[in-house]
């Protein structure tokens, strides 16, 4: 499965960046989410509970990032096991391109499942990532647009 998409983030790069790399932001965009924590600069554990169709799993993982070439651009891989649900395994690849006071933020991800979740097919499977990703975005969105107001 692969997913595309920007939208435009009323902040500056810097600050979208910096939220990006914020554990207490994430937290409360990431759909689902009951645990983040940050092993080291560029590796975080996640609990997240999920509803797929008619399959609700907790998923346990851990995402690598790789800033090497941040703040333009960072990517990140990542796997959750669901247990008796299956697993998910992928990455993304995340661009910020400034535009005056916004950021147009560009992302372009993979993942692949296993397991009973694999099972309900990819169409059902594309579709909960869509909105989970839409979800995401709107919450971060909706942070940074939060923080800025706080200025």
């Amino acid at each position: 499965m692969e997913l595309a998409d920007e939208i435009v983030i009323p902040a500056k790069r810097d600050s979208v960046y910096a939220g990006l790399n914020n554990i207490k932001i994430l937290r409360k965009c990431i759909p689902g989410c009951e645990e983040l924590v940050a092993i080291s600069d560029t590796e975080l554990t996640a609990k997240v509970v999920l509803k797929i169709g008619p399959v609700k799993a907790s998923f346990n993982g851990t995402v690598t990032l790789d800033k090497t070439r941040a703040p333009q651009c960072f990517s990140l891989s990542g796997q959750g096991d669901g247990g008796v649900a299956g697993f998910a395994m992928g990455g993304a690849e995340v661009e910020l391109i400034e535009d005056a006071s916004s950021t147009i933020l560009k992302y372009a991800a993979k993942a692949e499942t296993g397991g009973k979740i694999a099972q309900l097919g990819n169409r059902l499977i594309t579709s909960t990532a869509k909105k989970l990703s839409k979800q995401f975005f709107g919450n971060f969105e909706a942070e940074m647009t939060r923080d800025k107001a706080k200025d």
